[in-house]
């Protein structure tokens, strides 16, 4: 039993990306839910939220196969909302309403829905990700489509995340066999932009990579990779292990971006006498364009194309690392900018005091008394991390 009454009606729950939508059905007769139905619908066109509500009306109620209830449940309703409640009603041959609940039971019941599509979508993509069939279709359209001269069995794809110019961050995921490969992925510590300036942090990290395959006899790209390495005080043999992690080249660059992202990557090749070497393509995230260096216009890539879903993973999964490595450093400059340089507290007393107490901001509430309490404190150290904090007690 769902609801207290005896009541009829169907709730549907959807979750989407760029390239698809999974759309979920509970049937509900007399107050229990009495069966489920599913589809996933292609997004052929650039659509979403309520148009594709009307889709999956259009898709679910062909042939109703649990008859059409009085009353159904939507996350939104259609844009032709009346014309769908008349349509629903000449099939039931009674009024039928479309409507979104708000709360109480049947807005629970459509959350579990939009759950299930949730987990139907993932369970998707997995199947779709290891379908080896499939990916060898996306790498054979990806040839065709951006003019390469063979499949690109490895897609190195880069993301740029910072937070109002702060804690610059890159990322490089690596794509083999249209296979995610998180033990080649790489992060890269912006070091020569200040401000927010994504071409620029996209320069280093594409030059910072790509150095490593100059080409033999070639030692300008080894000579910037020295320079910028320098500055982090990087010696020999850690410049070695970068080289030996670099070594295979990728036959495809996906820069998460536009026409700018792709003039940097393009500039990046010929000063490294890469071009003609290494290919290169831009994807645009608001309506999934790609570009080439060889057409001004976007590439014209079907979107529910095995192609566009694997460019559109490899993007997704560069800026989910490029993110978690940006949270790693925003969380250690933070901790960093409140504990650091009160007297006696080093690096383990201040681990220790973190997790006894619960974190930097319940360190900084803490009473006088509390840190005193703590025995493993030294008592002038706790009336130091005191006084930082609210001043002298």
């Amino acid at each position: 039993m769902v609801t207290g009454k005896e009541e009829d009606f169907d709730v549907l729950g959807m979750c989407e990306d760029d390239l698809e939508a999974s759309v979920q059905v509970f049937h509900v007769r007399n107050g229990r839910v009495v069966g489920r139905n599913g589809i996933l619908l292609d997004k052929v066109e650039d659509v979403s939220g309520n148009t594709v509500v009307a889709l999956a009306l259009d898709k679910l109620y062909e042939d109703p196969l649990n008859g059409v209830p009085p009353e159904v449940l939507l996350p939104e309703l259609p844009e032709d909302a009346d014309l769908y409640s008349e349509w629903l009603g000449q099939l039931r041959g009674h009024r039928a309403v479309l409507r979104v609940p708000k709360r109480g039971p049947k807005k629970a019941l459509q959350e579990t829905v939009t759950h299930n599509a949730s987990q139907e979508l993932a369970r998707h993509r997995l199947r779709r990700a290891s379908d080896h069939n499939a990916r060898a279709r996306a790498l054979r359209e990806l040839q065709e489509y951006l003019g390469l001269a063979e499949a690109p069995l490895r897609i190195e794809c880069y993301d740029m995340s910072h937070l109002q110019g702060s804690n610059y961050v890159g990322s490089m995921v690596v794509m083999e066999d249209g296979l995610l490969r998180p033990g080649e992925y790489r992060r890269f510590r912006i070091r020569d932009v200040l401000g927010n300036d994504d071409f620029a942090a996209m320069e280093e990290v594409l030059t910072r990579r790509l150095s490593y395959l100059a080409g033999d006899g070639d030692t300008k790209g080894q000579q910037m990779m020295k320079d910028l390495d320098s500055q982090a005080s990087i010696g020999p043999e850690a410049n070695a292990r970068r080289a030996e992690r670099f070594a295979y080249p990728p036959q495809l660059l996906l820069l998460d971006g536009g026409k700018g992202q792709l003039s940097v990557g393009v500039r990046v090749l010929q000063r490294l006498s890469l071009s003609g070497t290494v290919a290169v393509a831009a994807l645009a995230k608001r309506v999934e364009e790609v570009f080439v260096p060889t057409s001004a216009e976007p590439v014209e890539i079907p979107r529910p194309s095995e192609a566009l879903y694997l460019l559109q993973r490899a993007r997704d999964e560069a800026h989910r690392y490029a993110i978690s490595y940006h949270r790693v450093l925003r969380g250690k400059a933070m901790t960093k900018s409140r504990l650091d340089g009160i007297p006696g507290l080093g690096p383990t007393r201040q681990r220790r005091l973190r997790s006894e107490l619960g974190g930097v901001r319940a360190v900084q509430s803490a009473t006088l008394k509390e840190l005193l309490s703590l025995g493993w404190l030294p008592e002038g150290v706790a009336r130091q991390v005191y006084e930082h904090f609210h001043g002298t007690a």
